[in-house]
C-alpha cells in the first residue's frame, strides 16, 4: 500500500513569504539591510560571500536576532572545525540552484533527448554565536571616515560612468548614459551621499549594452518599482562590499507597497530581483577591478 509523504515545500513561496513579512514588519519608513559595517554574510570556513535571496535572508537573521557575527556555518561544518550548534538553535534556511538533466524518449521514435531541469533546494545555516567551541575572527579596527569615502570614490571613478552633480534629483538618464547627482554638500552626511550615488550606479549597470535589464513584459505597471528594488539591493551589496552600514533611502519607501504587490503575485520575483542586484554588485566591482590593473599596466 502506498502512503502519502509529508507535502514537499514550496522554496519559492517558503523564502517570498519570510522578505514578505520583513518588509511588512518595518515600523519605520527607512529599512536597513545591512546591520553593520562587517561586509556580506560569508561562510566561515571557505571565507566565500553569500550572494542573491541568501544575502538577505541572513542579514535579515542577524538583524532580527540580534547576532554580533556575519560569519555562517553549516552543522556538518561546524562539526568539522570542531564546534558544537547549542542545544535549541534554530538554523536559517538558504537556498541553491541545481541543473538536473532529464531524459525522454520522442514520441513516435525510439530517440532520447535530455532536457535540463533548473532545481531550487534548501541549505541550513548557523551563525557562529549559534556555535561553541569556534573562535570568532577578530573584528577589524573600524574604517575612517574618509577611508571609507576612498573606497566609494575609487569605485565610481573607476567604474567609468559619467556622474554629474548637478540639479536636485539623483537619476541615471538612459538617452545620454549619464548620472545625475545633487552636489555631495546638498545631503545631510558623506554616506547618504554615496549610497545615493551607488543605487544610481547599479541603475547605470542595466542599460542595454551592459547587463540589458528590462522587466517591462513580466512585471508591466510595476516594472519601475521592481527595477527601484534591484538598484536598493544593489546599493545595499556594494555598501557591504566596501564595509560601511547601507540603509535603504528615504525616498524611495514608497515603492515598498508596490514592492509587496509584486512579491505577493510573483514568488520568483524576490529571487530575480536579489539575483539581479548580485550581478549588478559583481558586474561593478569586476569592472573596477580590470580598469585598475589596465591603469596600472600603463
Amino acid at each position: 500500500m502506498k502512503t502519502t509523504g509529508t507535502p514537499k515545500k514550496d522554496m519559492y513561496a517558503q523564502v517570498t513569504d519570510e522578505i514578505i513579512a520583513m518588509l511588512e514588519s518595518g515600523k519605520t519608513s527607512r529599512l536597513t539591510w545591512a546591520r553593520s559595517g562587517d561586509g556580506l554574510p560569508r561562510n566561515h570556513m571557505t571565507g566565500t560571500a553569500y550572494q542573491g535571496v541568501n544575502v538577505l535572508l541572513l542579514w535579515a537573521a542577524v538583524a532580527t536576532n540580534g547576532y554580533s557575527s556575519d560569519r555562517w556555518l553549516t552543522y556538518k561544518q561546524a562539526s568539522e572545525m570542531g564546534g558544537q550548534v547549542r542545544k535549541g538553535e534554530k538554523s536559517v534556511t538558504c537556498v541553491f540552484f541545481k541543473t538536473l538533466d532529464r531524459k525522454s524518449e520522442n514520441e513516435g521514435d525510439s530517440t532520447e533527448k535530455t532536457d535540463s531541469v533548473r532545481m531550487i533546494k534548501p541549505f541550513w545555516l548557523f551563525n557562529l554565536d549559534q556555535i561553541d567551541g569556534i573562535e570568532k575572527p577578530q573584528a577589524a579596527a573600524p574604517l575612517k571616515e574618509f577611508q571609507q569615502i576612498d573606497a566609494v570614490e575609487n569605485v565610481l571613478i573607476r567604474s567609468g560612468a559619467v556622474i554629474r552633480e548637478a540639479g536636485e534629483k539623483a537619476f541615471y538618464h538612459p538617452s545620454t548614459d549619464e548620472i545625475y547627482l545633487p552636489e555631495r554638500t546638498r545631503f545631510a552626511s558623506e554616506i547618504e551621499f554615496y549610497s545615493v550615488a551607488l543605487h544610481e550606479l547599479t541603475h547605470w549597470t542595466g542599460a542595454k549594452h551592459r547587463l540589458a535589464r528590462d522587466f517591462a513584459k513580466r512585471f508591466g505597471s510595476e516594472a519601475y518599482a521592481f527595477e527601484e528594488l534591484i538598484a536598493e539591493l544593489g546599493s545595499a551589496f556594494l555598501n557591504a562590499e566596501l564595509g560601511f552600514a547601507a540603509s535603504m533611502i528615504p525616498n524611495h519607501a514608497g515603492y515598498i507597497e508596490s514592492w509587496l504587490k509584486v512579491l505577493k503575485s510573483d514568488k520568483r520575483a524576490i529571487f530575480t530581483a536579489a539575483s539581479q542586484a548580485s550581478k549588478a554588485h559583481s558586474y561593478i566591482i569586476d569592472l573596477v577591478r580590470c580598469n585598475q590593473k589596465d591603469q596600472q599596466a600603463a
